[in-house]
Protein backbone atom coordinates (compact mmCIF):
# COMPACT_ATOMS: atom_id res chain seq x y z
CA UNK A 1 0.00 0.00 0.00
CA UNK A 2 1.10 3.13 -0.79
CA UNK A 3 1.63 6.52 1.20
CA UNK A 4 -0.74 9.41 0.75
CA UNK A 5 1.97 11.44 0.25
CA UNK A 6 0.08 14.79 -0.40
CA UNK A 7 -1.72 14.31 3.05
CA UNK A 8 1.33 13.57 4.80
CA UNK A 9 2.73 16.87 3.28
CA UNK A 10 -0.20 18.41 4.08
CA UNK A 11 0.08 17.32 7.79
CA UNK A 12 3.54 18.27 7.68
CA UNK A 13 3.14 22.00 7.01
CA UNK A 14 0.36 21.61 9.58
CA UNK A 15 2.81 20.83 12.48
CA UNK A 16 5.37 23.42 11.34
CA UNK A 17 3.33 26.01 10.99
CA UNK A 18 1.45 25.01 14.76
CA UNK A 19 4.85 25.05 16.29
CA UNK A 20 5.77 28.33 14.61
CA UNK A 21 2.61 29.97 15.57
CA UNK A 22 3.48 28.37 19.51
CA UNK A 23 6.84 29.01 19.53
CA UNK A 24 7.44 32.61 17.87
CA UNK A 25 3.98 33.64 19.52
CA UNK A 26 5.51 33.47 23.41
CA UNK A 27 8.59 35.54 22.22
CA UNK A 28 6.88 38.43 19.98
CA UNK A 29 4.34 38.06 22.26
CA UNK A 30 7.48 39.51 24.77
CA UNK A 31 8.04 42.17 22.84
CA UNK A 32 4.35 43.16 22.61
CA UNK A 33 4.73 43.48 26.54
CA UNK A 34 8.24 45.04 26.56
CA UNK A 35 6.54 48.65 26.97
CA UNK A 36 5.31 48.01 30.22
CA UNK A 37 8.20 46.79 31.90
CA UNK A 38 9.59 49.34 34.62
CA UNK A 39 12.85 49.19 34.03
CA UNK A 40 15.87 48.51 31.58
CA UNK A 41 16.71 45.85 33.96
CA UNK A 42 13.59 43.84 33.91
CA UNK A 43 13.48 44.11 30.09
CA UNK A 44 17.23 42.83 29.74
CA UNK A 45 16.02 39.56 32.10
CA UNK A 46 12.86 39.91 29.31
CA UNK A 47 15.18 39.70 26.26
CA UNK A 48 17.34 36.80 27.96
CA UNK A 49 14.68 34.80 28.86
CA UNK A 50 14.03 34.34 24.73
CA UNK A 51 17.68 34.73 23.08
CA UNK A 52 18.64 31.15 22.99
CA UNK A 53 15.71 30.38 21.28
CA UNK A 54 13.96 33.25 19.21
CA UNK A 55 15.71 32.73 16.02
CA UNK A 56 15.41 28.76 16.11
CA UNK A 57 11.51 28.85 16.61
CA UNK A 58 11.38 31.08 13.08
CA UNK A 59 12.88 27.96 11.49
CA UNK A 60 9.21 26.38 11.62
CA UNK A 61 8.28 29.53 9.59
CA UNK A 62 10.54 28.85 6.84
CA UNK A 63 9.74 25.13 6.66
CA UNK A 64 6.12 26.10 6.40
CA UNK A 65 6.58 28.45 3.97
CA UNK A 66 9.05 26.41 2.21
CA UNK A 67 7.23 23.24 2.17
CA UNK A 68 4.22 25.04 0.82
CA UNK A 69 5.71 25.97 -2.05
CA UNK A 70 7.38 22.78 -2.77
CA UNK A 71 4.40 20.42 -2.17
CA UNK A 72 1.47 22.60 -3.21
CA UNK A 73 3.00 25.09 -5.33
CA UNK A 74 -0.68 25.67 -7.01
CA UNK A 75 -1.67 26.92 -3.27
CA UNK A 76 1.60 28.88 -2.90
CA UNK A 77 1.03 30.91 -6.42
CA UNK A 78 -2.38 31.41 -5.22
CA UNK A 79 -1.97 32.77 -1.36
CA UNK A 80 1.33 34.97 -1.94
CA UNK A 81 -0.67 37.16 -4.43
CA UNK A 82 -3.89 37.05 -1.86
CA UNK A 83 -1.57 38.22 1.01
CA UNK A 84 1.53 39.86 -0.65
CA UNK A 85 1.85 43.48 1.68
CA UNK A 86 0.45 41.48 5.23
CA UNK A 87 3.56 39.46 4.37
CA UNK A 88 6.20 41.74 3.34
CA UNK A 89 4.71 43.71 6.75
CA UNK A 90 5.23 40.17 8.78
CA UNK A 91 8.76 40.37 6.89
CA UNK A 92 9.60 43.76 7.98
CA UNK A 93 8.55 43.60 11.25
CA UNK A 94 10.42 39.96 12.05
CA UNK A 95 13.26 41.45 10.42
CA UNK A 96 13.42 44.65 12.71
CA UNK A 97 12.98 42.58 15.59
CA UNK A 98 15.63 40.69 14.83
CA UNK A 99 18.03 43.31 14.46
CA UNK A 100 16.38 45.32 17.35
CA UNK A 101 17.29 42.42 19.70
CA UNK A 102 21.17 41.79 18.76
CA UNK A 103 21.77 45.55 18.55
CA UNK A 104 20.17 46.65 21.84
CA UNK A 105 22.09 44.84 23.92
CA UNK A 106 25.17 46.27 22.30
CA UNK A 107 23.88 50.09 21.96
CA UNK A 108 24.52 52.80 24.58
CA UNK A 109 21.97 55.03 26.51
CA UNK A 110 19.73 56.65 23.36
CA UNK A 111 20.95 53.95 20.92
CA UNK A 112 19.35 51.42 23.56
CA UNK A 113 16.48 53.40 24.20
CA UNK A 114 15.61 53.51 20.19
CA UNK A 115 16.07 49.45 19.89
CA UNK A 116 14.27 48.97 22.52
CA UNK A 117 11.26 50.82 20.93
CA UNK A 118 12.26 48.95 17.70
CA UNK A 119 11.96 45.53 19.58
CA UNK A 120 8.52 46.36 20.88
CA UNK A 121 7.38 47.84 17.20
CA UNK A 122 8.82 45.03 15.12
CA UNK A 123 7.16 42.64 17.55
CA UNK A 124 3.29 44.30 17.21
CA UNK A 125 3.81 44.70 13.76
CA UNK A 126 4.17 41.03 12.89
CA UNK A 127 1.91 39.76 14.88
CA UNK A 128 -0.95 42.37 13.52
CA UNK A 129 0.16 41.42 10.00
CA UNK A 130 0.20 37.49 10.94
CA UNK A 131 -3.43 38.10 11.93
CA UNK A 132 -4.86 40.47 8.70
CA UNK A 133 -3.32 37.06 7.29
CA UNK A 134 -5.06 34.44 9.30
CA UNK A 135 -8.70 36.54 8.85
CA UNK A 136 -8.10 36.87 5.45
CA UNK A 137 -7.20 33.06 4.74
CA UNK A 138 -10.37 32.51 7.39
CA UNK A 139 -12.79 35.06 4.59
CA UNK A 140 -11.64 32.90 1.74
CA UNK A 141 -9.70 33.39 -1.18
CA UNK A 142 -11.30 34.59 -4.78
CA UNK A 143 -9.92 31.99 -7.43
CA UNK A 144 -10.25 31.35 -10.71
CA UNK A 145 -8.99 28.76 -12.88
CA UNK A 146 -6.73 28.00 -10.13
CA UNK A 147 -5.64 31.90 -10.45
CA UNK A 148 -6.20 34.68 -7.58
CA UNK A 149 -8.59 36.58 -9.12
CA UNK A 150 -9.20 38.81 -6.04
CA UNK A 151 -8.17 42.38 -5.00
CA UNK A 152 -4.82 43.45 -3.32
CA UNK A 153 -7.01 44.72 -0.28
CA UNK A 154 -9.23 41.86 0.19
CA UNK A 155 -7.39 40.80 3.46
CA UNK A 156 -8.25 44.56 5.10
CA UNK A 157 -11.79 43.78 6.17
CA UNK A 158 -13.31 44.28 9.53
CA UNK A 159 -13.35 40.74 10.82
CA UNK A 160 -9.56 40.62 9.44
CA UNK A 161 -9.03 43.54 11.71
CA UNK A 162 -10.80 41.85 14.56
CA UNK A 163 -8.96 38.73 13.84
CA UNK A 164 -5.64 40.64 14.16
CA UNK A 165 -6.30 42.29 17.57
CA UNK A 166 -7.04 38.73 18.76
CA UNK A 167 -3.92 37.11 17.70
CA UNK A 168 -2.33 40.46 19.54
CA UNK A 169 -4.41 39.66 22.53
CA UNK A 170 -2.99 35.98 22.22
CA UNK A 171 0.50 36.51 21.63
CA UNK A 172 0.47 39.24 24.80
CA UNK A 173 -0.97 36.01 26.90
CA UNK A 174 1.35 33.66 25.25
CA UNK A 175 4.36 35.85 26.37
CA UNK A 176 3.37 36.59 29.45
CA UNK A 177 2.83 33.04 30.60
CA UNK A 178 6.30 32.53 29.60
CA UNK A 179 7.20 35.16 31.67
CA UNK A 180 5.59 33.81 34.70
CA UNK A 181 7.65 30.50 33.71
CA UNK A 182 10.85 32.20 33.31
CA UNK A 183 11.39 34.77 35.88
CA UNK A 184 10.97 34.75 39.75
CA UNK A 185 10.21 37.98 41.74
CA UNK A 186 9.00 41.41 41.06
CA UNK A 187 8.78 40.59 37.04
CA UNK A 188 6.96 37.65 37.88
CA UNK A 189 4.30 39.60 39.64
CA UNK A 190 3.92 41.71 36.30
CA UNK A 191 4.21 38.69 34.19
CA UNK A 192 1.12 37.95 36.54
CA UNK A 193 -0.64 41.16 35.74
CA UNK A 194 -0.05 41.24 31.87
CA UNK A 195 -1.21 37.47 32.41
CA UNK A 196 -4.67 38.57 33.71
CA UNK A 197 -5.73 41.29 31.40
CA UNK A 198 -4.50 39.54 28.00
CA UNK A 199 -6.38 36.64 29.32
CA UNK A 200 -9.24 38.14 29.81
CA UNK A 201 -8.91 40.15 26.50
CA UNK A 202 -8.42 37.15 24.40
CA UNK A 203 -11.45 35.25 25.93
CA UNK A 204 -13.42 38.32 24.87
CA UNK A 205 -11.74 38.68 21.79
CA UNK A 206 -11.71 34.98 20.86
CA UNK A 207 -15.10 34.91 21.57
CA UNK A 208 -16.22 37.83 19.10
CA UNK A 209 -14.13 36.34 16.58
CA UNK A 210 -15.64 32.85 16.66
CA UNK A 211 -18.87 34.53 16.41
CA UNK A 212 -17.88 36.41 13.28
CA UNK A 213 -16.44 33.43 11.48
CA UNK A 214 -19.75 31.99 11.62
CA UNK A 215 -20.70 35.20 9.14
CA UNK A 216 -17.00 34.61 7.60
CA UNK A 217 -18.04 32.36 5.06
CA UNK A 218 -21.37 30.21 4.66
CA UNK A 219 -19.32 26.88 4.23
CA UNK A 220 -17.25 27.68 7.54
CA UNK A 221 -20.54 28.04 9.55
CA UNK A 222 -22.39 25.33 8.22
CA UNK A 223 -19.07 22.93 8.39
CA UNK A 224 -19.81 23.62 12.54
CA UNK A 225 -23.55 22.79 11.82
CA UNK A 226 -24.93 26.50 11.57
CA UNK A 227 -27.02 27.83 8.63
CA UNK A 228 -26.90 31.69 8.87
CA UNK A 229 -27.74 31.82 5.11
CA UNK A 230 -31.91 32.05 5.85
CA UNK A 231 -31.76 32.85 9.34
CA UNK A 232 -29.68 31.35 12.46
CA UNK A 233 -30.27 27.39 12.67
CA UNK A 234 -28.27 25.02 14.27
CA UNK A 235 -27.55 21.22 13.86
CA UNK A 236 -26.58 19.50 17.30
CA UNK A 237 -25.61 16.47 15.31
CA UNK A 238 -23.06 18.32 13.39
CA UNK A 239 -21.70 20.40 15.75
CA UNK A 240 -21.62 17.55 18.85
CA UNK A 241 -18.73 15.49 17.17
CA UNK A 242 -16.79 19.07 17.13
CA UNK A 243 -17.79 20.47 20.90
CA UNK A 244 -14.33 18.63 22.36
CA UNK A 245 -12.40 21.61 20.36
CA UNK A 246 -14.40 24.11 21.92
CA UNK A 247 -14.20 22.71 25.17
CA UNK A 248 -10.65 22.21 24.98
CA UNK A 249 -10.35 25.74 24.55
CA UNK A 250 -12.24 26.92 27.40
CA UNK A 251 -10.25 24.67 29.48
CA UNK A 252 -7.48 26.12 28.36
CA UNK A 253 -8.89 29.56 29.60
CA UNK A 254 -9.67 28.20 32.78
CA UNK A 255 -6.42 26.74 33.19
CA UNK A 256 -4.71 30.34 32.50
CA UNK A 257 -7.15 31.85 35.18
CA UNK A 258 -6.51 29.40 37.63
CA UNK A 259 -2.85 29.40 37.40
CA UNK A 260 -2.67 33.19 37.07
CA UNK A 261 -4.52 32.74 40.89
CA UNK A 262 -2.82 30.99 42.39
CA UNK A 263 0.06 32.58 41.33
CA UNK A 264 1.78 29.45 39.19
CA UNK A 265 4.99 29.24 37.61
CA UNK A 266 3.69 26.79 35.07
CA UNK A 267 0.38 26.38 34.71
CA UNK A 268 -0.68 29.54 32.67
CA UNK A 269 1.73 28.69 29.98
CA UNK A 270 0.20 24.91 29.91
CA UNK A 271 -3.19 26.91 29.54
CA UNK A 272 -1.96 29.34 27.13
CA UNK A 273 -0.68 26.70 24.52
CA UNK A 274 -4.15 24.76 25.35
CA UNK A 275 -6.20 27.71 24.00
CA UNK A 276 -3.84 27.97 21.00
CA UNK A 277 -4.20 24.16 20.34
CA UNK A 278 -7.87 24.66 20.23
CA UNK A 279 -7.83 27.30 17.73
CA UNK A 280 -5.56 25.66 15.60
CA UNK A 281 -7.58 22.39 15.71
CA UNK A 282 -11.02 24.35 15.04
CA UNK A 283 -9.22 26.24 12.14
CA UNK A 284 -8.53 22.31 11.09
CA UNK A 285 -11.51 20.95 11.72
CA UNK A 286 -13.28 24.06 9.32
CA UNK A 287 -11.02 24.11 6.46
CA UNK A 288 -10.34 20.05 5.74
CA UNK A 289 -9.74 19.56 3.05
CA UNK A 290 -9.23 22.87 1.56
CA UNK A 291 -5.36 24.45 1.50
CA UNK A 292 -6.72 27.77 -0.45
CA UNK A 293 -10.47 28.24 1.26
CA UNK A 294 -13.04 27.52 0.06
CA UNK A 295 -11.52 26.38 -3.60
CA UNK A 296 -8.65 24.28 -3.59
CA UNK A 297 -8.04 21.51 -1.71
CA UNK A 298 -4.83 19.41 -0.95
CA UNK A 299 -4.92 16.87 -3.26
CA UNK A 300 -5.35 19.59 -6.15
CA UNK A 301 -2.86 21.88 -5.37
CA UNK A 302 -0.12 18.60 -4.75
CA UNK A 303 3.02 18.61 -6.68
CA UNK A 304 3.63 15.64 -8.74
CA UNK A 305 3.67 12.24 -6.68
CA UNK A 306 7.40 11.63 -7.74
CA UNK A 307 8.62 15.36 -6.57
CA UNK A 308 6.63 14.80 -3.25
CA UNK A 309 8.40 11.34 -2.59
CA UNK A 310 11.64 13.16 -3.29
CA UNK A 311 11.53 15.56 -1.51
CA UNK A 312 10.03 13.45 1.39
CA UNK A 313 12.84 11.14 1.52
CA UNK A 314 14.89 14.44 3.25
CA UNK A 315 12.08 15.44 5.49
CA UNK A 316 12.55 12.01 7.30
CA UNK A 317 15.73 13.15 7.95
CA UNK A 318 15.26 16.95 8.73
CA UNK A 319 12.36 17.14 10.45
CA UNK A 320 12.98 14.98 13.40
CA UNK A 321 16.97 16.39 13.71
CA UNK A 322 14.81 19.92 14.25
CA UNK A 323 12.61 18.44 16.22
CA UNK A 324 16.24 16.55 18.41
CA UNK A 325 17.20 19.91 17.95
CA UNK A 326 14.68 22.38 19.21
CA UNK A 327 13.77 19.53 22.44
CA UNK A 328 17.53 19.58 23.45
CA UNK A 329 17.90 23.89 23.53
CA UNK A 330 14.63 24.00 25.92
CA UNK A 331 16.40 21.91 27.39
CA UNK A 332 19.94 23.30 27.85
CA UNK A 333 18.47 26.75 29.00
CA UNK A 334 15.45 25.59 31.07
CA UNK A 335 15.01 27.16 34.45
CA UNK A 336 14.99 30.56 35.71
CA UNK A 337 16.22 33.83 34.19
CA UNK A 338 17.33 36.79 36.72
CA UNK A 339 19.89 39.49 36.64
CA UNK A 340 23.00 37.57 37.03
CA UNK A 341 22.13 34.41 34.29
CA UNK A 342 21.20 35.06 30.99
CA UNK A 343 22.37 34.24 27.25
CA UNK A 344 23.63 37.85 26.83
CA UNK A 345 24.90 38.45 30.33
Amino acid sequence: MNPDLPLIWAGAIALAVMLYVVLDGFDLGVGILFPFAKSKEERDIMMNTIAPVWDGNETWLILGGGGLLAAFPLAYSVLMPAFYLPVLLMLAGLILRGVAFEFRFRARKRGRKFWTQMFAFGSILATLAQGLILGGFIQGVTVREDRFAGGGLDWLTPYTLLVAVGVLAGYALLGAAWLMLKTEDNLHGDARRWAAISGVATAGLLAAVSVATLFAHPRLALRWGFDVTEGFSLDFGVLAPLSPIPLLGLAGLALVAWGVRKGSHTWPFVGALTVFLSGYLGLAAGFFPYIVPYALNFRQAAAPENALMFMGAGAVFVLPAILAYTAWVYWVFRGKINEETGYHH
